[in-house]
């Protein structure tokens, strides 16, 4: 048994198309690759964990001897977003997909939500984020009406300007939304977007977003391990995406680094359980706007800080590195997530170096994490603990 878990989200990085790829319209899709075309792409730490030794990996050079066991997950729950791949390495798989809105908010949850907050409502349908705070900006600072959109995924998002606005008050009208967007409009997250600027210099989002968070249908990996009576911690939006539930301990971030900073202090600290961290740049700043060498620097970012972290590990902790699903942005057909396999790299000091191959299901990550803290549970997949300690 062991002593403290260290589970890193890298948020949407994914290493290759999945195999029902083709029905999510993401035939081709492989983040990684993308990525690695960059110059700024330089992951010799991960290298040596066993990164480019992963089922599938071939156009990288891997490492002759890999320190650390590795596989490739593929996703068993109906969508390719934040939510629900969180929810399926916690261990829950999700048989039906969270609602989208292509068309934008039906007019009954719009009405409910202006009556609710006593303001107007703009856009209502898909946008970019960085686009739509251009595109009504003006006209929310001159009306005052809250500017709400979607994008491909579960998730109803609303902008104001914090002069406009005050973060806290925007809170307050998404926790309203979240109390209309229940049943068959249950969408994963609701989303505050503040910004700040003006029309003349443009209108730049601030790091003040927060995420309110359906909450998880079944017990998953942090309640665990907090009913067993041991530390539960989040670090970035880990926290709201499981709604709050199942920690006993949380810290929010406004970046990766930031995150890693805040993991750093926790590697340093004396506690005994899980230290979940999502690490969100990759994905929100990098993989929506096809940015591959913003992605590739910030992994060679993340890669140094590696370097810095592992000596901290102790003899009873375990590192794991994985995804939640892909963001890859090479893939000019959309900037949305695609569905791709994920990597697990496993760490520690005495760990047995391993091949684990290609697996179904991220929910053999959160079954693995509690049989290494010898917590009970009722997840679905199956543990692979027994294999890298050669038990």
């Amino acid at each position: 048994m062991k002593k403290r878990v260290f589970l890193i989200v890298l948020d949407s990085f994914g290493i290759g198309e999945a195999p029902d790829c083709a029905a999510f319209g993401d035939t081709g899709a492989n983040t990684l690759r993308s990525v690695s075309a960059s110059r700024e792409f330089n992951l010799n730490n991960l290298k040596k964990l066993g990164l480019f030794n992963i089922d599938g990996v071939d156009y990288l050079e891997n490492e002759a001897a890999p320190l650390g066991a590795y596989c490739r997950l593929s996703e068993k729950s109906a969508g390719k977003d934040t939510t629900v791949g969180h929810w399926e390495i916690a261990g829950i798989v999700s048989e039906n997909p969270l609602p989208v809105y292509p068309d934008g908010f039906p007019d009954s949850v719009i009405e409910a939500f202006s009556r609710a907050t006593g303001r107007g409502v703009l856009c209502n349908k898909p946008y970019s984020g960085t686009q739509v705070i251009a595109d009504y900006g003006a006209e929310h600072i001159k009306t005052g009406s809250l500017i709400v959109y979607t994008s491909a995924d579960s998730v109803f998002q609303v902008a104001a300007h914090e002069d406009i606005v005050a973060p806290e008050k925007l809170y307050e009208y998404c926790r309203a939304a979240r109390k209309i967007l229940t049943g068959t409009n249950g969408v994963g997250r609701v989303i505050a977007r503040p910004f700040t600027g003006d029309e003349n210099n443009g209108f730049t989002r601030t790091t003040r977003r927060h995420d309110f968070s359906l909450e998880p249908p079944a017990p998953v990996l942090p309640d665990f391990v907090k009913a067993a009576g041991k530390d539960s911690i989040s670090v970035g939006k880990i926290y709201d995406i499981f709604a709050g539930r199942g920690f006993t301990e949380y810290v929010y971030t406004s970046g990766n680094a930031q995150g890693m900073q805040k993991t750093l202090e926790y590697l340093k600290k004396d506690f005994e359980g899980l230290c979940f961290v999502n690490l969100v740049d990759f994905d929100m700043l990098y993989g929506h706007r096809n940015n591959a060498d913003g992605y590739a620097k910030a992994l060679t970012e993340f890669d140094l800080w590696l370097g810095k972290a592992l000596p901290l590990l102790g003899k009873d902790d375990v590192l794991l590195i994985t995804a939640d699903h892909g963001c890859d942005p090479g893939f000019t057909q959309s900037t949305d997530h695609t569905r791709e396999f994920i990597p697990l790299i496993v760490y520690s000091k005495d760990i047995k170096p391993l091949n684990l191959g290609t697996k179904a299901g991220f929910s053999h990550i959160g079954k693995t994490v509690c049989d290494l803290l010898g917590v009970e549970n009722s997840l679905s997949g199956e543990s692979f603990a027994g294999e890298i300690y050669g038990e």
